[in-house]
C-alpha cells in the first residue's frame, strides 16, 4: 500500500497529515503549518479536490 504526504494546495509544501491509498477524506480541513491556511479538501484514490466556499454576501431587504 503506498502512502503519500498531502501537499499544501497553496503553497505546495508537506503538511503533517500521510494518507494511504485506499483513504478517503470528505469535507477534511487540511492545515497547512508553513503558510498557516485551512483548507477545505477531498480526497480520494489519492486525488486531491479542493473544496472552493461561496463567499458570504450580505441580504437585501
Amino acid at each position: 500500500m503506498e502512502n503519500i504526504w498531502l501537499l499544501c494546495p497553496i503553497c505546495k509544501n508537506k503538511t503533517r497529515i500521510k494518507v494511504r491509498g485506499d483513504t478517503e477524506l470528505i469535507n477534511f480541513p487540511l492545515y497547512c503549518p508553513k503558510c498557516k491556511q485551512e483548507t477545505l479538501i477531498n480526497v480520494k484514490r489519492l486525488n486531491t479536490t479542493v473544496i472552493k466556499e461561496p463567499d458570504a454576501q450580505t441580504q437585501s431587504r
